[in-house]
């Protein structure tokens, strides 16, 4: 559990140019908010960003999958950031405002 929290900390830290984000508990990990919009995930290890049609395709493109919190669920529109975007904050930034727009785009709550 501590492993977790040290990484949902390096991913917090990794979006710090991105203001007002913050990491609320949510069954086995985080749910990541910025200005109250949830927009990404945090789970054993792994970095979640919500996705549309056209963005997802970087993520796949890249290699990485849907988040999976259990054998029988699949979460289709948040998908694992891949490791050189999670590595490079300026990057990091720019996926995760992409993904606050997606949020925003399909109206969901």
């Amino acid at each position: 559990m501590a492993a977790d929290a040290e990484f949902k900390d390096y991913v917090l830290d990794q979006l710090r140019e991105l203001d007002e984000v913050v990491a609320k508990r949510m069954f086995s990990g985080w749910g990541l908010y910025h200005r109250g919009v949830f927009f990404g995930i945090v789970s054993r290890g792994r970095h979640y960003l919500k996705t549309d049609a056209a963005f997802r395709e970087l993520f796949v493109d890249a290699g990485t999958g849907p988040f999976q919190p259990t054998a029988k669920m699949t979460l289709k529109t948040y998908y694992e950031v891949p490791a050189e975007v999670l590595e490079d904050a300026c990057v990091l930034g720019e996926w995760a405002r992409r993904a606050v727009a997606c949020k925003l785009a399909d109206g969901e709550d």
